[in-house]
C-alpha cells in the first residue's frame, strides 16, 4: 500500500427508528454480533449500537444512533446512500435461500461491474446490498463497499484519488444512474466506495434509515494525526481529535457535502468488556457512570435479537 493511503472503511454509521427492530434485522437476519451496546456520547438518553464480526474488526462494523420518534428521512445528492456487505461467492445462493426462508423481501439477482449482488431493506427502508466476492464462508465477510449520491462526483473523487490515494476502478451507467468506481490500494475488505451521479428528484432529509457518516481507517493514533494535519493544510475544516472510547475521530464534510470521518483502528471494543461479552452489557464512558441509573430509566429494554432462519 503506498504511503499515506486510507486503507479502507473503519464504520458506517446511520439513524434508525426503533433499536429492537434495527437488532433483530442487523443480528438476527443478517447474523452480525451486536459487539457494543453504549449510548450516544453526544446525546446519552440514545443507544448507540455497533454490529459487525465477532472481534468487531474494523471494515465490518455498522453502528446506529437509534430514535424512537425519528421521522423517515430520505437519502439524496450530498448524502451516502447505501451500503454494502461481501457475500462468499460460495454462500451467495445459500444467502438467496436464507433471506426467502426468513421471508425478507429481495431485489436481484443483479450484476453490478460484472459481479452479483441483491439489494433488500432494513426495518427503517435503509438499502442494504449483499454482493458476491471471492472470500471463503458462508457468513457476511464485512463491508464490501458504500455508495455516496452526489450531484457532482467529480469534487468527491478528487478527495478520494487526490488526498485518500483511492484509485478509479471504472464507470457505468445503470437504471440508478451513472456509478464511479473508486478503490483502495490495500484491497481487502471495505476498500470499495461507489458515487453516483442520479437524476433521480429527491430532496435529501436526514432521518431514519438514513446514513449519518462515513468512516475510513486510520492505523494508529500518529497515522490519524497525520491525516489530520494534511486535511487541514489542503483546506478542509476537520475537527479536533474526538475521544470515542473504541477509537479516536476526527470529522470532515467532503465538498459534495457527506460528512466523512477518519476512525483509529486501536484501541477497540475490548477496552471494557471482554471479547467473549462483548455487547452483553451496556456500556457508558466514564462521564456518565455517576447517572448510569437514569440512563437506564430512559432506555428502551433490549431483548436478544430474534434468529432468523438459517
Amino acid at each position: 500500500m503506498p504511503y499515506g493511503a486510507i486503507p479502507g472503511l473503519h464504520h458506517v454509521t446511520s439513524i434508525c427508528g426503533d433499536p429492537q427492530s434495527n437488532l433483530d434485522f442487523y443480528a438476527g437476519c443478517l447474523g452480525q454480533r451486536l459487539v457494543k451496546k453504549t449510548v450516544n456520547f453526544d446525546s446519552p438518553d440514545t443507544y448507540h449500537l455497533y454490529y459487525g464480526d465477532a472481534a468487531g474488526t474494523p471494515g465490518t462494523l455498522m453502528t446506529f444512533f437509534p430514535f424512537t420518534d425519528a421521522g423517515p428521512g430520505r437519502a439524496g445528492p450530498g448524502m451516502a446512500s447505501a451500503v454494502a456487505y461481501a457475500v462468499p461467492s460460495s454462500a451467495f445462493e445459500g444467502w438467496m435461500d436464507r433471506l426467502a426462508l426468513a421471508a425478507v423481501d429481495f431485489d436481484g439477482p443483479v450484476e453490478r461491474f460484472g459481479t452479483r449482488m441483491l439489494r433488500l431493506r432494513d426495518p427503517d427502508g435503509a438499502p442494504v446490498e449483499l454482493i458476491e466476492t471471492a472470500a471463503d464462508g458462508s457468513e457476511l465477510g464485512g463491508f464490501h463497499s458504500v455508495t455516496l449520491w452526489e450531484a457532482d462526483p467529480e469534487v468527491t473523487a478528487r478527495v478520494l484519488t487526490d488526498h485518500f490515494g483511492y484509485s478509479a476502478a471504472g464507470s457505468e451507467t445503470t437504471e440508478d444512474g451513472e456509478r464511479l468506481r473508486f478503490t483502495a490500494a490495500g484491497g481487502g475488505r471495505g476498500s470499495v466506495i461507489d458515487i453516483l451521479r442520479s437524476e433521480a428528484p429527491s430532496l435529501p432529509r436526514s432521518g431514519a434509515g438514513t446514513i449519518h457518516h462515513v468512516a475510513f481507517r486510520a492505523e494508529s493514533d500518529e497515522v490519524q494525526l497525520e491525516w489530520h494535519d494534511r486535511l487541514a493544510s489542503a483546506g478542509f475544516d476537520v475537527t479536533p481529535v474526538i475521544d470515542r472510547q473504541y477509537f479516536n475521530a476526527v470529522y470532515f464534510r467532503e465538498p459534495g457535502g457527506v460528512l466523512f470521518e477518519i476512525a483509529t483502528d486501536p484501541p477497540g471494543f475490548a477496552v471494557d468488556e471482554p471479547p467473549e461479552a462483548l455487547g452483553t452489557t451496556l456500556r457508558l464512558p466514564e462521564k456518565y457512570e455517576p447517572i448510569r441509573a437514569r440512563i437506564e430509566r430512559v432506555l428502551p429494554e433490549l431483548r436478544p435479537a430474534r434468529k432468523r432462519a438459517q
